[in-house]
């Protein structure tokens, strides 16, 4: 993969870029991202934020090779302590990450949101949690994309700032499916969640083999519940 090519998970991130804006794409690894969305004037200008040296001095490397120093800045830091005040970030992007690190980035410097108008969120796992997250902090879904990569699915979840309980009806049911993914309800959203239902019976089956204890018991009332969610929606 390189900056004239992006894979089907982070395409499908920069499709939700807005024109012309400027864009903070944190644990961005390589900074194939920034470089592509500006590259193809999706984006004014960016910041690749990265917080391991490696990935941070490949993301430098990329930057320069790409003749795009003038509008890419690239800095080390952990998560959102890479943007300045005077940075003027219209969207961030955190792709690729677990769900509770997701959060965990956006919870701690959350003032540095203010001024940020669109979040693209892209969890590996845990979406629900993001979800929950956004609709917690005021931020209101706008879209999601479910697809599928090399046999991994992965969820595309868009904010904004607005009415957080606007495209919910059942909380309950549609942080961990998505609401606007449960709607759709297309052969891909029933191929992963059946995929999902398979591992989760199978966790089932060893917990309940498994010595009784207060935390075996929360572990599998929280299965039972997400499996009655699952099996409601698509058997």
């Amino acid at each position: 993969m390189n900056s004239e090519k992006l894979s089907k998970r982070l395409e499908t991130v920069v499709s939700f870029i807005k024109s012309s804006m400027s864009i903070a794409d944190i644990g961005s690894d390589h900074a194939y991202l920034p470089c592509y969305a500006v590259k193809k004037g999706i984006a004014i200008s960016a910041i690749a934020g990265e917080v391991v040296e490696g990935p941070y001095q490949s993301a430098l490397k990329q930057v320069e090779a790409a003749h795009l120093t003038d509008k890419i800045s690239v800095r080390k830091g952990n998560g959102l302590e890479v943007l300045q005040s005077t940075d003027q970030v219209d969207c961030i992007i955190i792709a690729g990450m677990g769900g509770s690190l997701i959060t965990e980035i956006l919870s701690a410097q959350k003032q540095k949101l203010a001024s940020v108008s669109r979040l693209i969120l892209q969890p590996n796992i845990a979406a629900e949690k993001v979800r929950k997250w956004l609709y917690e902090q005021n931020w209101q879904l706008i879209a999601e994309q479910l697809i599928e990569e090399e046999g991994k699915y992965y969820e595309v979840l868009v904010a904004e700032h607005g009415n957080p309980s606007l495209p919910y009806t059942d909380v309950s049911k549609e942080f961990l499916l998505g609401p606007f993914l449960l709607k759709k309800k297309d052969d891909l959203f029933k191929q992963k969640w059946h995929g999902e239902l398979r591992i989760w019976e199978k966790v089932l089956l060893e917990l309940n083999k498994a010595e009784r204890n207060q935390v075996i018991e929360k572990k599998k009332q929280v299965l039972i519940n997400k499996i009655a969610i699952v099996r409601e929606e698509i058997m």
